[in-house]
């Protein structure tokens, strides 16, 4: 045996490894869902969240359900009540009706670089413990959702090459020490697969639906896209991006507070904007009613405007 032919297996032996490993690790974790709703019944996978019993999956998983049955690879039967669901993030958490596996370990989706090996773990169509692996092949993807009142990006989605079978959505996403980084949420196209990152937004989520079983958030009124400033405007503001104001919305608290289409926003309350994804961190339950400083560009010179964010309506 060539010693780049040994090499070769022994690189192999040792991905191998970590699969399994990871996959031994997870799968008594991760349970399968049947929720029946007037629609009809669909399917998902959902990943053990805390020692209560409680599980996260996605909003699009339970629907506009609220209750369900959860089945481990174990054969534990449980049934679960929707304890919040977030369209606008595509998170749900549930709580089972009986004691489930442990929590696996929660890692932080900031950690993985573009190459990282990754396994994704689901439990599709009761086929228990799917395992797929693959490797980080984007970060920073932003994936739009949209309900009947309002639209936004989640932000920091994770873009793996590890491949997701129906049923897999509100699996486990895991890095190569079984870490949970992401929660798996959408088919991106052939051998593409989207899992909403596990970072410090999607915890506060999440404590907001164990809590309330909502997530409040404040509203604006502004549609904005991301826009690059000249090479002059980013040495003069110390930053490269800002976001331009498509359209004020009527009667919004940024119309009240004299914003206008065309503006660049560059910072609300001095903390540099670059996308759609560092406004939305800004626009959580603490902001309604509270002072917000939007400092923006407007023909040349910097504006400071007042705004008053009320409550995004369910």
């Amino acid at each position: 045996m060539s010693t780049d032919h040994a090499a070769e297996s022994a690189a192999l032996d040792a991905y191998s490894a970590i699969v399994t490993t990871v996959a031994a690790r997870l799968t008594p974790k991760v349970a399968a869902l049947r929720i029946r709703s007037l629609r009809g019944e669909s399917a998902g996978s959902a990943v053990v969240l805390t020692g209560e019993s409680h599980m996260v999956t996605n909003a699009h998983v339970v629907g506009g359900a609220g209750e369900g049955t959860a089945e481990f690879a174990d054969g534990t039967l449980a049934g679960f009540q929707v304890v919040g669901r977030d369209p606008l993030s595509d998170v749900a958490v549930i709580r089972a009706d009986r004691e489930v596996p442990a929590p696996p370990e929660y890692g932080d989706a900031s950690s993985l670089l573009v190459g990282s090996l990754v396994v994704a773990v689901g439990n599709p169509l009761g086929l228990s413990g799917t395992v797929t692996a693959g490797v980080v092949s984007a970060l920073g993807r932003s994936m739009p959702v949209r309900t009947r009142t309002a639209a936004r990006l989640i932000e920091d989605v994770i873009q793996t090459d590890a491949a997701l079978n129906p049923g897999s959505s509100g699996g486990a996403l895991a890095d190569s020490h079984g870490r949970v980084v992401g929660i798996n949420t959408a088919v991106a196209g052939v051998g593409l697969g989207m899992a909403v990152p596990i970072n410090a937004t999607t915890h506060r989520i999440i404590d907001a639906l164990m809590r309330d079983g909502r997530v409040r958030r404040a509203y604006l009124g502004l549609v904005s896209t991301p826009a690059r400033l000249t090479p002059i405007q980013a040495e003069r503001y110390g930053q490269r991006g800002a976001l331009r104001v498509v359209e004020v919305v009527e009667q919004s608290p940024a119309a009240q507070s004299g914003l206008h289409a065309g503006d660049l926003v560059l910072a609300i309350d001095s903390a540099p904007l670059g996308d759609a994804q560092s406004l939305q961190k800004h626009l959580f339950a603490d902001a309604i009613g509270q002072r917000m400083e939007v400092t923006v560009l407007r023909n040349g010179a910097l504006v400071d405007a007042v705004v008053l964010p009320s409550e995004l309506p369910d």
